[in-house]
């Protein structure tokens, strides 16, 4: 699946908005991806999930053993990555601020495990998750997303692969260019701004 294939699974989905946005790493921009929204067609995630899937080396792809996504925005492309790589897909969540497996979900030692999103834009919500993974046990070996909004700017330590980069300019409230200034900001993420 190419870039222009992608968007336009995003804006047939109307997933694609535009308007002034608080994003969740408490940024701004005139661009938001609702990735709910782009995922809430069962055969379009499926889609998205098995083209990122077909983004990872052969060799890594046999060595995953779990897909983890932290809630709530990647639990749908968490469990459809599972699918697509055919194995378990669970979630961490943040019952007490921070993520942990809940629900009956666990690890085996020696448990490999790809951390999956929806979005990655500073990469705050993979670094908890895979902090979250590594104390359950489980060891991650790959980062995912089907977005990348960083700008190339991420590490977590282990190969990171998106099926698309998106850099749409991101501002500090105390940076906002005039026509974003002018309009009151919408927080659509699933969490506030941190």
């Amino acid at each position: 699946m190419h870039a222009e294939d992608v968007l336009a699974e995003f804006r047939a989905s109307k997933a694609l908005l535009e308007g002034h946005f608080l994003l969740s790493s408490g940024r701004h921009s005139a661009h938001y991806l609702q990735c709910a929204r782009v995922l809430m067609d069962p055969m379009r995630a499926s889609r998205l999930a098995a083209a990122l899937a077909a983004t990872l080396p052969r060799d890594l792809k046999k060595d995953i053993t779990k897909v983890i996504a932290p809630a709530m925005g990647g639990v749908i492309i968490g469990h459809e990555m599972g699918r697509a790589l055919g194995v378990e897909a669970m979630f961490v969540e943040r019952p007490t601020g921070t993520f942990e497996l809940r629900r009956g979900f666990s690890l085996e030692p020696g448990d490999k495990v790809l951390m999956v999103e929806d979005v990655v834009t500073t990469g705050l919500s993979s670094r908890e998750a895979i902090t979250a993974i590594e104390a359950a046990g489980g060891e991650v070996i790959a980062a995912a997303s089907l977005v990348d909004r960083s700008g190339g700017s991420l590490d977590f330590g282990v190969p990171f692969y998106s099926l698309i980069a998106l850099n749409f300019p991101t501002y500090d409230e105390d940076d906002l260019p005039p026509e974003l200034a002018a309009t009151p900001a919408v927080k659509p993420g699933s969490r506030a701004a941190e």
